[in-house]
């Protein structure tokens, strides 16, 4: 897939209301889901005990963290878009998240972006993109939320 290039300011602007991109779908698996325990300690055997999802869970099987979904947001965003002459980049927040639905081990997900607001913050693109998470085969997102980046430009 070829990424999107963003320049700048400008070509943020050009996108507004538009859907930015479509990333490509990535598996979540049972490694990634006990890294991500390891890293935040969150152990709860819904996320890391296979037999006992098995046995015990509506799921029938081990379920990623909500956050672990969220979390990989930067690398779904940054497989889509090029931003160039970037100085930095801050994560500035995250409204109206809501998990519609869980995502089990080895499911595979993908973004979709939308811009949705964009504002010039004396030299600062604050931009709010709606992503939505999709897995594959299924007809509820795993999420939706509108998620705000700081881009410095240089």
């Amino acid at each position: 897939m070829e990424k999107r290039i963003i320049n700048g300011h400008e070509d943020f602007e050009s996108l507004l209301g538009k859907e930015i991109g479509v990333s490509d779908y990535i598996k979540v698996t049972q490694e990634q889901i006990n890294k991500y325990a390891d890293s935040i300690l969150d152990y709860q055997w819904i996320h890391t005990d296979p037999e006992r999802a098995a046995r015990e869970s509506p799921f029938k099987n081990t379920i990623a963290h909500g956050f672990l979904s969220v979390s990989l947001l930067t690398y779904l965003w940054l497989s889509i878009v090029e931003v160039r002459n970037v100085k930095m980049v801050v994560n500035y927040g995250i409204e109206k998240l809501r998990f519609q639905q869980a995502v089990l081990v080895n499911d595979e997900i993908r973004a979709r972006f939308f811009l949705n607001d964009i504002k010039n913050l004396r030299g600062i693109t604050k931009i709010q993109v709606k992503v939505i998470l999709d897995i594959r085969n299924r007809q509820k997102p795993a999420y939706d939320a509108l998620f705000s980046f700081l881009y410095h430009f240089g």
